[in-house]
Parts: structure tokens; sequence; C-alpha cells
């Protein structure tokens, strides 16, 4: 059971178990050949493939996060909706075209063309036709002034990036590694128009010249129609629509039913979730994400056994991030996001979170994972794999979150979105990879210890597990002050705030109005 506490010697065992399940010798790097299924892949297998990347993001999320003045459920059952609504437009388009789902992620879709095999200037053309198909169906699959239409801006990169699992605890996906995949979600969160953005590669490879600014030089109407011509898709955007609406006939959504999950988030069964079935209550969100990867994945790409230390890299240090807290703060991993972990943590009962609690932990939670971050680099530099270019960046906020899954049915997916969702990932990109910032809105609902440790910047370089405890102890932050009592007498029970009413166990409940951007 979780304690709420850090100790060096137990994430070192872990580590260490984790790095001996993927010995080197056993890691296979290996070739995509046609129609190789990704899905649910070994940990110690990875594959080089060649394809045009592709990441959609929904510009207007936000408009529909803030439609009321007040974060209620009325704001979020409309965002939720809409963004199902948009989902299985999407699911069914790229089951059409012959492409790869790879991830969808709040208001981000990933999907990856890998065909034919054999030409990339025609899985750049494919994309291309792909992304103005997404934009056209998507223009039209809005229902009303409360679900409109969605605003897209798509990103296209091309080149070979490495295939893993994504995913822990029943939960998998495949996961592109490398830079295509990173520069596309780059072009695709560049600026706040609409339209197609290619990389300069991209543009390249289908004979266009080169941008002076990738970001604000989308492709013209005459491009995107030759691009159409050649991929020749075989899809209209009015058959899709017709399908999209018969399937919203046979399988509506319904309205989305929210209760209280009893703290912690570390007992919540994601996989349960549903449209009827969701959670909602005040909490805070982490991203964690790992600076630098890119960079790192870009360098070792190259030769197969350089690619196995990416590979054994990116699980163990993840696999620990997660495990520091879901195992040691009772936290709840929501998705890999790429190389960064999204995750939720809430204390208090179902009914009434306990705000300073929550956050203090969730600060304290933040250092155990630069800690973990810390000691997983060193003891994977011990066994042969020196990833110590790497950081981690690491932001957090507070406030009602949602959590359910949404999309077509019998592949539904995680979703957990939310204002305070969007600020922690805001919180999280403006750091470096020493840093760990907080959100506005947890700031203020902090303990003085917790804004005096963060500062008027609300931004911490080296925060790691003994510097939170330690500094936030010294002024008497009651989670602290229990997390550093329990540490020191070894305790293994999970820790409450002192003076606190534990948690009442009972199932969940409907929940009342609550006081209150990814993937690769």
């Amino acid at each position: 059971m979780a304690t709420r506490t850090w100790n060096k010697d137990r994430a070192i065992k872990r580590i260490d178990v984790k790095i001996a399940e993927l010995p080197l010798k056993d890691i296979e790097i290996k070739n995509y050949v046609r129609d190789t299924d990704l899905n649910s892949l070994p940990s110690n297998v990875a594959y080089r493939v060649n394809g045009a990347h592709l990441y959609a993001d929904i510009l207007n999320l936000r408009d529909m996060l803030n439609v009321t003045t007040v974060e209620g459920e009325i704001c979020h059952r409309r965002t939720l909706r809409f963004l199902n609504l948009h989902y299985r437009a999407v699911h069914r388009i790229i089951q059409r075209v012959d492409a790869l789902f790879i991830d969808f992620h709040n208001q981000r879709l990933h999907s990856v063309v890998t065909k034919p095999y054999d030409v990339e200037a025609d899985r750049v053309h494919r994309a291309v036709a792909m992304g103005q198909l997404i934009i056209d169906v998507l223009a039209r699959t809005g229902e009303d002034a409360d679900h409109p239409a969605a605003k897209v801006r798509v990103g296209i990169d091309t080149g070979e990036a490495l295939a893993v699992n994504n995913g822990r605890r029943g939960h998998r996906e495949p996961l592109f590694l490398g830079e295509p995949a990173n520069h596309a979600a780059k072009r695709a969160t560049g600026g706040t128009a609409a339209g197609i953005y290619l990389t300069n590669k991209a543009r390249k490879t289908i004979g266009l010249v080169e941008a002076t600014h990738e970001n604000t030089t989308p492709l013209t109407a005459e491009q995107i129609k030759t691009s159409q011509d050649k991929a020749k898709l075989g899809v209209t955007t009015d058959e899709i629509v017709k399908e999209w609406q018969e399937d919203l006939k046979n399988n509506p959504i319904g309205t989305f039913e929210f209760s209280g999950h009893t703290p912690p988030f570390s007992t919540l069964d994601i996989e349960s979730l549903s449209v009827k079935n969701s959670r909602r209550q005040d909490a805070a969100s982490v991203y964690a994400d790992l600076d630098g990867f890119t960079n790192y994945v870009s360098k070792n790409i190259t030769t197969d056994t350089n690619a196995k230390h990416v590979v054994r890299t990116l699980h163990v240090l993840r696999s620990e991030l997660d495990a520091a807290l879901y195992t040691d703060f009772a936290g709840q991993k929501v998705r890999f996001i790429g190389d960064c972990v999204h995750g939720l943590a809430v204390e208090g009962t179902a009914q009434t979170t306990d705000s300073e609690e929550t956050i203090s932990n969730m600060t304290l939670c933040a250092g155990a994972m630069r800690s973990s971050f810390a000691v997983a680099l060193d003891r994977l530099k011990k066994d042969g794999t020196d990833a110590t270019s790497l950081g981690l960046a690491i932001g957090f906020d507070y406030g009602p979150m949602t959590v359910t899954r949404l999309g077509m049915k019998g592949e539904l997916i995680r979703c957990s979105v939310s204002r305070g969702v969007l600020a922690s990932e805001d919180e999280q990109k403006r750091c470096a990879g020493a840093e760990t910032a907080i959100g506005e809105k947890a700031y203020a609902a902090a303990t003085d210890a917790v804004r005096t440790l963060f500062g008027n910047t609300r931004k911490r370089a080296n925060l790691d597990y003994d510097v939170a405890v330690k500094e936030l102890s010294s002024k008497n932050d009651k989670a602290a002050l229990l997390s550093k009592s329990m540490a020191a007498a070894g305790l293994l029970k999970p820790a409450a705030a002192v003076g606190a009413t534990p948690p009442i166990g009972f199932p969940g409940h409907r929940s009342g109005p609550a006081k209150i951007d990814g993937f690769a």
C-alpha cells in the first residue's frame, strides 16, 4: 500500500528488477514488414518503421471548457460529448484509409501512414489527403451550439521511428519514438490557425519548396488538391459523415454520469469506466516529461546496438515514474503520452477533497519522481546504458478533474480532460529539464509552506524528495511532517494528513457542482 513517502532503497530495488527484465541481449530491433501487428508488443521488441506521421489538434477544446464561468458538471458533460463525437468520426476515417491509430490524447490525435511501403512521397500525399478529410469531416460533425464542429490543425512529418510497447497494467498500445512523431506534433501545436502544416522534410519529399517558417506556412488549397489526387483515398466526406450519423443512431452516446471516487486514485480501475460510469472531483493533475528524449533517440536510433539502449531507457524510466506516482503516493497514471506520464492524485473523501493535503502530497510526489529519475539514470549507467543527457520537466495543477473512457464500443480509450489537466500540461511545458512548476489554482489553494517552496515564479529547480520534505516540514506542512515521520519510523501504512478524517469506504455516488495541453 502507498505510504506517501519515497525511499531510495525501495526505488533501487524496483529499478534493478526492471533493468534485469530488459537485458540488452534480449532486446530485439526488427524491421517493420507488411501488416505487422504493432499492438501488444512485448517490452523487449521494437520495430523500425518508415512512415508519415500525422497529428491533428482540436483547436477549440479550450473554448468548450470555458463555455461556462464555473467549471461545473455542465461544462464537463459538453466537453466530453464534444470529444466523443469527434473521436468516433476520426476513428472511422483511420479505419477507412488504412492508417495506424496510435493515440488520441484529449484534443490530440496521432496516426501513422505506412502504405505504400516503398514510396515515401506517396505516404506523405496520403497523410495530407487524410488530414484534409479529418478537417472536412469534423467541420460537419457538430450537433448544436453546445457541441459545435471541431476546428482542426494538422502537422505532418516523415521518416524512420521506433515502434515500441506503450502501456502497463493491461493498457497497451503502440508508441513511436523519434523525430517524425515529435516534429509532426510540434507543427500541430505550433499555432492557433487551422490548416495543414508540413515540416520542410515532408515538403521536400513531395517536391514543395521549403518554408521559412514551418508553423506559419500551411499548405495551399492547390497543394492539398494535388495530394488528394495522388492519394486516391477512395472515401469521401459525405460517406464518413453518413456512417458517423448511422453509428450515433444505432449506438447513442448517452448522458455522462459522474460520481466521486473514494480516495486514493490508486484504487480506481479506469478500464471499468464509461459514459454512464465516469468520475469527477477536485484533484491534482501532473505531467512528467523526459526532457531531451527526442535528441537522445535521434543519436541512438542509427544502429541496432544503440537502439536497444533507447528501448531499455524508456521502459525503465517510465516504469519508475509510474511507480513513484502509483506505489509511493497512491496516484493513478491516466496514460503514457510518448515520453511523458500524465497522472492524477487526490486525498480526502469521495464527497470532499482535502485541497491542501492533495497539493502537498502532489508536491512531495513530484519530488519523489525527480529523485526516482535520478536514481534510475544512475542504475542504468552502472548497467551500461548512459541516458544522463536526459532531464525531467514536471508540472502540476489542481481543480475539478474528470476521468472516463471515450470512443468506439470495444475500443474505448482513456480520457481525463479539464481546465486543470490542460493547465498542468502548460506548467510542464514551461519547465526545463531540472524544473518543477505548480499551476495558479494549486498555488492559490496550497499551504503557505508550498507557496514558499515555489516562490512567486511558481517554479523550482532541482526539487527532489529530500528537498521537498525538508523545506515543507520546516514550515509545519502537515502532509510533509507525516511523510517525514513515517519514513523515519519505517511504517508501511497509507498516510493521511494529521487530524484529517479517514476516507469513508462506500460505493461512488453522484457528485454535486465542484468549486473551481501531447502525444506521441
